[in-house]
């Protein structure tokens, strides 16, 4: 690869889509939603009624992103990181909220209590981080703040940063 992949990760309300959008807007990097490819190309086994989400089909999805993610500047956008194999990246952010801010971007969003409750458990039990820490690199993988505009310009400008120097110590 020529170019690299990011993986921005953390528990549902974080800020990855809208952080992915602004980065994508900023670099070359291509937004890859992993959602909506889980949707777009039916990468699922069926409705989880009890907490209104998909049934995620891994191997199918895997199938699905490893041709994008060979070819390289890809930014993929996931509440889960630990299906991923460590090859396919060579930076992972994990975004980090307090829970009461958290708890209201949730609420916002219209979600039912219990799985408002869960992904806030899962935020004060470090789930995603501690996936990331297990799954890849350590010097890979970065805990970032995301409960602000400022926090969010911040993480921009550091993707940014590492992507010129990733850029300049790749190139041939």
């Amino acid at each position: 690869r020529n170019r690299p992949n990011v993986l921005i990760t953390g528990t549902p309300g974080t800020g990855k889509s809208t952080l992915c959008a602004t980065i994508a807007e900023r670099t070359e990097l291509e937004h890859i939603n992993v959602g909506q490819v889980v949707r777009d190309e039916q990468c699922h086994e069926g409705r989880n009624e009890e907490f209104d989400t998909l049934t995620l089909d891994e191997d199918r999805l895997l199938d699905v992103l490893e041709e994008q993610l060979s070819e390289g500047g890809k930014l993929v956008d996931f509440h889960s990181c630990d299906l991923f194999p460590e090859r396919w990246f060579d930076l992972v952010l994990v975004l980090r909220t307090d829970n009461t801010v958290l708890f209201d971007r949730l609420q916002s969003r219209g979600y039912r209590q219990n799985k408002i409750t869960e992904n806030v458990q899962c935020e004060i039990m470090e789930i995603v981080a501690q996936e990331a820490a297990e799954s890849y690199a350590n010097e890979i993988v970065h805990q970032v703040p995301s409960n602000s505009i400022e926090d969010m310009n911040a993480n921009v400008a550091r993707v940014e940063q590492w992507l010129e120097q990733w850029i300049a110590n790749n190139s041939t």
